[in-house]
């Protein structure tokens, strides 16, 4: 980067209203990557000849293979708007659904995005989920419609028909914007030809164009069609060169984080907006407080863990102290940087409102607040899709254990998309993640760039643990038979359990101060009494005290919670997850010596009293399945049909289109294994699918004891 785009970004994110934090975000194959490349280009960072070729922030060796993006990067580059300088920090993020992950936690940094779509393909599954993730973390979104140079040389449209072709896209949007979006912006965040929160273009050629831009250079479809008949597309870029629409579009339509804070902070941080740090967040206050979220860590050889992530209120500075709100722990920070793709920029200082990469915060992971003093942490990041695969992991070398164990707890700390767990007792190591290529690619990446040779099992199904009705109230004792606690568990609402899968209702420990969680259980239908009840949200379950006048109920309850948190993670029947369940704490007797009800007494007898009830009301196993998008031609149907009914499959949609046959279904992830390459050879190799959805569903009865004993002697569980 040369010295010259540094000092003017260095002067541009001291001005906040001039900053825009962006990301972009489409469908796998959309051509994010060659976009994002030319604004680089346009900014003065690359080559304009490499540009798309390159494929600049994708700096891992897989990508590049692969030619997918798997990592967000993010860059900071300088745009002239009016004879303006704007500052724009841009993360350029995955499409493939398996590093959704990686899209949900860029979301949290940046306050617009713009969504990519092929001019060809139309909307496709990933396109509504990135959808999901942005408006689920207030983000605005905007529209570049790619590949229109497709439309003119491969569908060859008229201008008429072309135009009818961006409608229908326009329109899709703006039914998934209204459909998915908070109330309060489901109009107002609508994309539109007219004002110019809509462009299309070709990434691959490097023009693009929205209809204010049309008219202030006199230019129409005619035009475009024209460049390519005379194959002088290269004339088009120079005269509308993508960058400079796109930026223009950028400015001109996504807020500033000041502007965007004051309606991002309330939804992401549950402290209290009336105190300092509250109105420091609100307005983005460089001189309040340190308040930063990191999104994402890399380990680097040279410099160690480096964080980057959305720094919402104060100013960063080398040398400064900061606090771990999670880890409970203070550090001092070594570096302070900004980005461009895979290099880093040191700078002394950074003000609130900008993209940030921090070196010296040893241990921590994506999702964590980092602040001057301790203060109420942002809510967690929370992933549309869980992992449910997983693979168990061992080194070649037993000498090499304690390194694996070391190098699994980077993977996840570099993708909490997977979940890894280290079982000292057994010495079984296990890795989860969103699917087969997900766990490939993390195991390619120990072998390759860890440097550790390992050896993996075939992949596992992780199900979850439920009851479908309510138990008898169970008694739970203390080991000293001094303290005892009595619980029923139920399913959970089938509102609430919505509610807190789409993140109406964030999963935390709720404090009565914590209105807007209130006044959210009210709009459900909960009596406000009721609500107050509910004492924590945990891993889409819920715990709720429903005690009266027991004296020392406020200094157990955290470990009341704690042993809640424990079985969650592992119920009775095979110690997998639990799901959508409501434990009632109804009664308890208390020793009235504190030294009698320590934790060693209360988390067995609680543990044990809602594993009792579980048990008593019947729990079951259920697995999970994904909804599958199929898109193949059309005499494959009887092919395709035939497929998913011999993998327990249920077909929910069929129809025809343009494109051939589009199906819809449902299929249990256990019969998925394999699934690309089978649907190649009933389809001549012409079919293909994506992921729109992931839902758990009851586990056929006659599978549930096979499963459980399957389970129980991978875990080694008598």
């Amino acid at each position: 980067m040369a010295d010259k785009i540094v000092e003017l970004v260095k002067n541009v994110m001291k001005t906040p209203d001039h900053i825009r934090n962006i990301a972009i975000c489409a469908h796998i194959d959309h051509g994010k990557t060659t976009f994002s490349d030319n604004l680089l280009a346009g900014a003065g960072m690359m080559s304009e000849e490499l540009a798309g070729k390159a494929r600049q922030l994708d700096f891992h060796e897989d990508e590049q293979e692969r030619g997918i993006t798997i990592d967000s990067a993010a860059v900071s580059m300088v745009h002239k708007f009016n004879s303006e300088n704007f500052l724009i920090n841009l993360i350029d993020t995955p499409g493939h659904v398996d590093f959704g992950g990686d899209v949900t936690r860029a979301m949290r940094a940046v306050d617009g995005c713009i969504v990519l779509t092929c001019a060809v393909e139309g909307i496709m599954p990933q396109t509504e989920t990135v959808l999901k993730q942005a408006l689920r973390e207030r983000v605005k979104p905007v529209l570049f419609i790619n590949k229109v140079d497709r439309l003119i040389k491969e569908v060859k449209l008229t201008p008429e028909k072309m135009q009818e072709r961006f409608i229908k896209i326009i329109t899709e949007i703006n039914r998934l914007i209204r459909s998915i979006a908070p109330e309060e912006y489901k109009t107002k965040w609508e994309v539109n030809v007219m004002d110019g929160s809509v462009a299309f273009g070709s990434a691959f050629h490097n023009w693009a164009l929205s209809f204010p831009y049309m008219k202030k250079k006199e230019l129409t479809f005619k035009d475009i069609i024209d460049a390519y008949e005379t194959d002088s597309q290269k004339e088009l870029a120079k005269k509308a060169p993508l960058h400079e629409v796109i930026l223009d579009m950028s400015i001109r339509h996504h807020p500033n984080p000041m502007d965007a804070q004051k309606y991002r902070v309330p939804k992401l941080w549950h402290g209290d907006l009336e105190s300092q740090h509250g109105k420091d967040l609100l307005c983005a206050n460089p001189g309040g407080d340190v308040v930063f979220v990191v999104t994402k860590v890399v380990v680097d050889k040279h410099a160690g863990e480096i964080a980057t992530g959305r720094l919402f209120s104060g100013t960063l500075r080398q040398g400064k102290e900061v606090y771990l709100n999670m880890a409970r722990r203070k550090v001092r920070l070594q570096q302070v940087s900004i980005y461009k793709g895979a290099q880093r920029v040191l700078v002394d200082e950074i003000p609130a409102g900008n993209i940030v990469g921090l070196v010296g915060l040893k241990d921590t992971y994506p999702g964590e607040t980092i602040s001057s003093v301790e203060m109420e942490p942002f809510e967690a990041i929370k992933h549309i899709f869980e992992p449910v695969i997983t693979k168990s992991i061992e080194p070649v070398r037993a000498s090499d254990l304690p390194k694996l164990v070391e190098v699994l707890k980077q993977v996840n700390k570099e993708d909490p998309g997977i979940r890894v767990e280290i079982n000292e007792e057994t010495g079984e190591n296990l890795f989860s993640g969103m699917g087969e290529l997900h766990l490939e690619i993390i195991e390619n990446r120990i072998k390759k760039e860890k440097g550790l040779e390992v050896k993996t099992s075939p992949p596992i199904v992780v199900y979850r643990e439920a009851v479908l009705k309510k138990s008898s109230e169970m008694e739970g004792k203390s080991p000293n038979k001094h303290n005892k606690f009595y619980v029923t568990v139920e399913p959970l609402d089938s509102k609430l359990k919505t509610a807190i899968k789409s993140g109406e209702i964030p999963e935390i420990r709720i404090k009565k101060k914590d209105k807007l969680i209130f006044e959210s259980l009210t709009k459900l239908g909960i009596t406000m009494n009721e609500a107050k009840s509910f004492r924590e949200i945990y891993n889409g379950s819920l715990i709720v005290d429903n005690t009266s006048g027991i004296v020392h109920i406020g200094e157990i309850i955290e470990m009341v919670m704690d042993a809640f948190e424990q079985v969650m993670m592992g119920g009775p029947l095979a110690r997998e997850h639990c799901i959508g369940m409501l434990v009632r704490l109804n009664d308890c007797k208390l020793h009235e010596d504190a030294i009698h009800r320590g934790p060693a007494q209360v988390l067995p007898a609680v543990r044990e009293a809602i594993r009792d009830a579980m048990l008593n009301s019947g729990a079951v196993l259920f697995e999970p399945l994904q909804v599958l998008h199929i898109e193949a031609p059309s005499e494959y149907m009887g092919a395709i049909s035939k497929l998913i009914g011999n993998k327990r499959g249920q077909l929910i949609n069929m129809e025809q289109e343009d494109v051939g046959l589009v199906v819809t279904c449902k299929l249990p992830v256990a019969e998925m294994f394999g699934l690309s390459s089978e649907l190649r050879s009933a389809t001549g190799g012409r079919g293909v699918f994506s992921v729109i959805d992931q839902v758990f569903e009851r586990l056929p009865f006659e599978l549930q004891d096979k499963v459980i004993k399957q389970i129980k002697q991978r875990k080694g569980m008598s």
